[in-house]
């Protein structure tokens, strides 16, 4: 089964991959001629998810999916929130992201946190909303070599390591994005298409 996820994000393509399993093949905006940034302006993740979602839909006809993905940290008032990916900088530069972070709770003793995603999805039934949530906390230093972005400083509930110090499958199997994957997939695989 195809369909198109609206990224060109190696590592959430690679994620949301394994996370879907064989049934699914995932082809890019890219592959379907698709080369500009797609638009990011609406205040909420479900927003931009839906947002992206409609972009693909419009230029291709295909179904699609897009996801957007905010860490909420307590003591920051939900920040970074919408603005994850471009906290820092205009840019997705994962370091002054984590640097700026780090730098935001140095003096807060309340380090609690939530990853959020929301999957908007539009198929031939219409425009359908996922959302995976995974609490946790963000540790006062970079642990771990894999994963991306926040990775090396989330730790989610029940655990002591960071998403990064995880095997893709270990982070898959509780994470925020495999959440709403797996509940992308549930729909999918029920015959809603």
């Amino acid at each position: 089964m195809k369909i198109v996820f609206a990224t060109n994000n190696a590592h959430k393509l690679r994620e949301v991959s394994q996370a879907l399993g064989d049934t699914f093949t995932l082809v890019t905006p890219r592959e379907c001629g698709i080369t500009e940034d797609i638009p990011e302006n609406e205040p909420t993740l479900e927003g931009n998810a839906l947002a992206k979602a409609r972009y693909i839909r419009s230029r291709t006809g295909l179904d699609c999916f897009a996801d957007d993905t905010g860490l909420e940290v307590e003591a920051l008032g939900g920040e970074p929130g919408v603005h994850s990916a471009r906290y820092a900088t205009d840019g997705h530069d994962d370091e002054a992201n984590k640097r700026l972070l780090l730098e935001r709770l140095a003096d807060k003793e309340n380090r609690r946190a939530r990853f959020r995603t929301a999957i908007a999805l539009i198929d031939g039934d219409g425009e359908h909303l996922f959302e995976g949530i995974v609490e946790g906390r963000i540790a006062r230093e970079e642990h771990g070599a894999d994963g991306f972005g926040y990775d090396p400083l989330f730790v989610p509930e029940g655990e002591e390591r960071t998403f990064a110090q995880m095997s893709a499958e270990e982070k898959n199997a509780i994470s925020h994005r495999g959440r709403a994957v797996r509940l992308l997939a549930e729909h999918l695989r029920g015959g809603k298409r």
